[in-house]
């Protein structure tokens, strides 16, 4: 019976080994597939680091840059406060749910 046994376990050290063996090569191929398609992802994408602006730019983006008046902001603030109040005054009616 012993030699049975050993057969056995001989056997299945034998299917374990073809197994490690076929993943092994299968985890092979597919690292060199990734390598494949990462390298080709570089390529093709942009970088996504923006494009250093210039000096002229930024004197530009200051120079257009201007606070507002106060009389300005305070029309806005007033604008604002009529647009909230008449919203209020259209909301007020019901809260019908239209199903179409």
């Amino acid at each position: 019976m012993s030699n049975n046994r050993v057969e056995e376990l001989e056997s299945t050290v034998a299917e374990l080994e073809s197994t490690v063996e076929g993943l092994t090569d299968e985890l092979i191929e597919a690292k060199e597939r990734i390598r494949v398609l990462e390298a080709e992802l570089d390529t093709e994408t942009p970088t996504r680091v923006p494009d250093r602006r210039s000096e002229d730019a930024e004197e530009l983006d200051e120079t257009v840059t201007a606070e507002a008046e106060p009389d300005e902001v305070a029309e806005a603030a007033a604008d604002a406060d009529t647009d909230v109040e008449s919203d209020e005054a259209e909301d007020s009616g019901s809260d019908d749910i239209i199903v179409a």
